[in-house]
């Protein structure tokens, strides 16, 4: 390994921040944006709509909703078991990744055979077929189930969250359909073909990374992950702890003094998650300030040179900020103006 090319932070830095549309403002579609970033974390259904604004160029709230409403775009339990916003393309495919972790997971904590597993994921299929049920509905076809059973239903039968919920003008994400009817039917993904999808979109949206972060991401056991990585045809790097990095053959290493513009991240955004801890978007004398247990939800930040700086809320028709540190004038007049656009966005 010693003779692998060392990535500073900085360098891996600017790695994800390219990669994170954060360094430019693109003019992709939004499923493709998606695909780009490997999904977006969304238990707030507004993170969806402002992460994308940070993304794309002349971004509109409705386009968003329309995309959910056609389908092309969807919501979905996936990877740690949280709601994700991904392509129609990128669902099948990552949750055949994740469900065997997922019930696994689920027997280990509520120490469960489920062994009733099959026919209660029927008879909630059967039960929602060509139709949208309330989440109320849902627990009622749940309530004699294994706890077990009842965590895993959104990745077992493959449910969405579906419009109008779950959008800017309606939040609460608590209207299920199947996959299949959103969607159309489709070929069965293997586990393995999955998991390979899952790790490509991982590393073009996060990489160069460690197995751990992958497994971090996936929420899952870092062998299996291992095994695959061993198969697939990498880029083999170091950083600066001498932790071995990989990443895909063509992936995007842009010069370090690439300048980072000022940009807003929603709640939980995945760039200030563990499995992206080695790029310091998040200083870690900053962490506590973001993640602590009087706001689960977290807080919404914003970066200033690629670094998170402060947070920021949405108040009184305005985006009030909240420095970490003291801002240069030329930050602080860039900032003002995103944060005037953002209030724009917001109204």
């Amino acid at each position: 390994m010693a003779d692998r090319p060392i990535l500073t932070t900085r360098q891996l830095n600017r790695a994800l921040l390219r990669r994170q549309l954060l360094l430019e403002r693109t003019s992709d579609s939004i499923p493709a944006a998606l695909e780009r970033l490997a999904g977006i974390q969304n238990q707030y259904a507004p993170n969806a709509y402002i992460r994308l604004w940070s993304c794309l160029s002349d971004f509109r709230r409705g386009a968003l909703t329309r995309a959910y409403a056609d389908g092309t775009v969807v919501q979905g339990t996936l990877m740690r078991g949280t709601i994700h916003t991904v392509s129609a393309a990128d669902y099948h495919p990552m949750v055949a990744a994740i469900r065997d972790e997922r019930r696994a997971w689920a027997r280990r904590v509520h120490r469960s055979d489920d062994s009733t597993r099959s026919r209660v994921v029927a008879r909630v299929r059967r039960a929602l077929r060509g139709r949208v049920a309330s989440r109320a509905e849902l627990d009622d076809l749940l309530r004699e189930a294994d706890p077990a059973i009842r965590q895993t239903i959104d990745t077992e039968a493959e449910l969405l969250r579906v419009p109008p919920s779950g959008t800017w003008e309606r939040r609460r994400a608590d209207l299920y359909a199947l996959a299949d009817d959103v969607l159309g039917g489709h070929a069965r993904t293997s586990q393995a073909a999955g998991l390979r999808h899952l790790v490509q979109r991982y590393l073009a949206a996060f990489g160069p990374a460690t197995v751990r972060d992958i497994a971090d991401y996936a929420g899952m056991p870092v062998r299996p992950l291992t095994d695959l990585l061993g198969r697939l045809e990498l880029g083999r790097f170091r950083d600066e702890q001498q932790r071995e990095l990989v990443d895909l053959p063509d992936g995007e290493l842009p010069d370090p003094e690439t300048p980072a513009p000022v940009r807003f991240l929603p709640t939980w955004d995945a760039i200030l998650l563990v499995h992206a801890r080695r790029t310091q978007v998040l200083p870690e004398p900053y962490r506590p300030r973001i993640f602590h247990t009087k706001m689960p939800p977290s807080y919404p930040t914003f970066l200033v040179d690629g670094q998170v700086a402060g947070t920021w809320r949405f108040e009184d028709g305005e985006v009030r900020l909240t420095p970490f540190r003291p801002l240069r004038p030329s930050e602080q007049e860039e900032l003002d103006d995103e944060a005037h656009r953002l209030a724009a966005f917001h109204a």
